[in-house]
C-alpha cells in the first residue's frame, strides 16, 4: 500500500516516498490572524487534516506544522483602529481559529509556530541569503534578488517576462529588479518592530515560513501544502528562499500539494457579491459534522461549489449513518483487522479521492439496508463505523443527531417528548383523531415521528 499525491512541482501524480519512513514531515500555511476565517479556509484545513490522518495510518510518526502569521499590515491596521497592541488582535483570532478547528473535527497539528516567536530565526535566514549573494539591503529593507536564482518561477510555471510585466505597477525605487521581494521592511514608531542589521522593522510574509520550516522540520520537508491561491507569489518565493539557503540538492519540499478554491452557488465567493460565508457563522447555523462532510465531499484539487444541494446530500449521508447507528445498537460487529485494506481507504490512497471514497461508503450503507443476514450486517456495520471513526464523523449519539440543536423559536426536546407522551395516551384511549392531531402539530413544528417496536422515534426536518 502506498499513497499517491499530485505534486504541483511536476504536475503529475507521484507515489509518495518520504525522506525518512520513521518520521514524515508536513507543513501547511495557516491563517493571518486579523479576523475570522471564511469557509474556503475551512476547506483547506479539513483537506490537510484528512491527509494528516491518512499519513498517520501509514507511518509511525508524522510531524505536521501549521503556522500562524501574527504580524502583518492588516493586523497592524486592525490594532491601530482599536488602539491596542497587535497581540490583542492576534490572540483573539488565534483562539477563534482553534475553536473553529475543534468544531470541524480536525486534529491539532504537531507544531503551531507563530511568526513573532521566530524573529531571530528570520533574521538569521535573511543574513544567510545576503551572505550567499541571493539578497541585499536597501533603505532599511532586505530584499531577495530574483535574478540570482536561474529557475525562479518553476513551481508556479510562470514566465519571467510576464511576472515582470505584472510587477511594473508602483515599483519601489530601492528594488534592483521589479520582481525582487521584501524579506524585511522598516517600521515607523507606531508600528510593531524588532531590531535588525537593517534597522528596526518587521519580517515580510514569505520569509517567516522558510525560517520556521528550517527550525522545526529541517532543510527539506516531505510535503508542503496550501491553497492554489498561494502558489504565486507565496510558495514560489518560499521555495526560492529555501533552496538558496542550502547546498542540498532538491531542498525545501519534495511534494507540493495544493487544494482548489470554493465557490458559492456557482459564483466566486466575494464580499462585494454578498455571498461571503464566515466559517464561524456557518458552524453556528449547521451541525458541525454536516459542514465537515460537505467540505470533504469534492476532490481537493477540484473547485468546490458550496450549495444547498451539497448540504442536502451531506445530511442524507449522515442521516443514513445515524439510522444504522440507532437501529443496530444491539447488533455486534466483527473487528476490522486492517483499516487500510478497506476499499474506502484505497480510494483515499489515490490522491485523496474523496468522491470515490464516499461512493464506497454509500454502497456500504445500501448493502446494510438491503440485507437481512445478521452476520453480513455485523461485518458491514464494523466497516462503516471504522470509516466514520477515521473521518471523525457520525460520532454523536443517534438521538442527539436526529433531534438536533434547537434554534430560537424551535420547539424544545422536552416539549416534543411531552407531546409524544400525550399522543401515546390518546392512542391507548383509542382517541385516534387526537393522536393524529398531535402528529400533525409536531409536523407543523418541523418534527417527524416514527412508531417502531422500540417506541416512537423523532427527528427534526432538515
Amino acid at each position: 500500500m502506498s499513497l499517491v499525491l499530485q505534486n504541483s512541482m511536476t504536475g503529475k501524480k507521484e507515489a509518495f516516498s518520504p525522506l525518512d519512513a520513521e518520521q514524515v514531515t508536513m507543513y501547511v500555511c495557516g491563517p493571518t490572524v486579523y479576523n475570522y476565517i471564511h469557509i474556503g479556509n475551512g476547506r483547506s484545513a479539513v483537506v490537510y487534516d484528512l491527509l494528516f490522518r491518512t499519513l498517520q495510518q501509514l507511518y509511525p510518526k508524522v510531524v505536521y506544522a501549521r503556522n500562524f502569521t501574527d504580524v502583518d499590515d492588516k493586523i497592524n491596521a486592525a490594532a491601530a483602529a482599536q488602539g491596542v497592541d497587535i497581540s490583542v488582535i492576534t490572540e483573539r483570532f488565534i483562539s477563534a481559529y482553534d475553536e473553529d478547528m475543534v468544531a470541524l473535527g480536525n486534529l491539532v497539528p504537531t507544531i503551531v509556530p507563530k511568526a513573532t516567536e521566530h524573529i531571530s530565526e528570520i533574521i538569521t535566514t535573511i543574513n544567510t541569503l545576503i551572505e550567499r549573494g541571493h539578497a541585499y539591503a536597501a533603505e532599511g529593507h532586505a530584499l531577495f534578488a530574483v535574478d540570482s536564482l536561474a529557475d525562479y518561477g518553476k513551481l508556479s510555471k510562470r514566465n519571467t517576462d510576464d511576472m515582470i510585466a505584472g510587477a511594473r505597477v508602483d515599483i519601489a525605487n530601492y528594488k534592483r529588479n521589479p520582481m525582487d521581494f521584501v524579506l524585511w521592511k522598516p517600521s515607523i514608531d507606531d508600528q510593531p518592530g524588532w531590531p535588525s542589521p537593517w534597522g528596526r522593522g518587521r519580517p515580510g510574509w514569505h520569509i517567516e515560513c522558510t525560517a520556521m520550516i528550517h527550525k522545526h522540520l529541517g532543510e527539506t520537508i516531505d510535503i508542503h501544502g496550501g491553497g492554489t491561491d498561494l502558489l504565486f507569489p507565496h510558495h514560489e518565493n518560499e521555495l526560492a528562499q529555501g533552496v538558496c539557503c542550502t547546498d542540498q540538492p532538491g531542498a525545501y519540499a519534495r511534494y507540493w500539494v495544493h487544494n482548489a478554491m470554493l465557490d458559492i452557488e456557482g459564483e466566486k465567493m466575494s464580499k462585494s457579491l454578498g455571498n461571503f460565508i464566515v466559517l464561524r457563522d456557518l458552524l453556528a447555523q449547521q451541525p458541525h459534522e454536516l459542514v465537515r462532510v460537505a467540505l470533504l465531499s469534492a476532490h481537493y484539487r477540484s473547485n468546490m461549489n458550496w450549495s444547498e444541494q451539497l448540504l442536502h446530500q451531506s445530511r442524507s449521508l449522515l442521516d443514513r449513518l445515524y439510522t444504522i447507528k440507532r437501529d443496530s445498537a444491539e447488533l455486534g460487529s466483527a473487528p476490522i483487522a486492517d483499516l487500510m485494506a478497506l476499499p474506502f481507504m484505497q480510494m483515499l490512497l489515490d490522491d485523496l479521492n474523496t468522491p470515490k471514497a464516499f461512493a464506497v461508503l454509500h454502497e456500504l450503507t445500501n448493502r446494510f439496508f438491503k440485507t437481512d443476514d445478521l452476520g453480513e450486517r455485523a461485518q458491514l456495520k464494523a466497516e462503516i463505523f471504522a470509516i466514520t471513526d477515521f473521518l471523525n464523523i457520525a460520532q454523536l449519539d443517534a438521538d442527539t443527531w436526529f433531534q438536533g440543536q434547537t434554534a430560537e423559536g424551535d420547539i424544545s426536546a422536552e416539549q416534543v417528548e411531552a407531546l409524544i407522551a400525550a399522543r401515546q395516551t390518546a392512542k391507548k384511549q383509542r382517541d385516534f383523531a387526537g393522536a393524529d392531531a398531535i402528529r400533525a402539530q409536531l409536523a407543523d413544528r418541523g418534527v417527524l415521528i416514527n412508531d417502531t417496536r422500540e417506541g416512537t422515534l423523532w427527528s427534526r426536518e432538515s
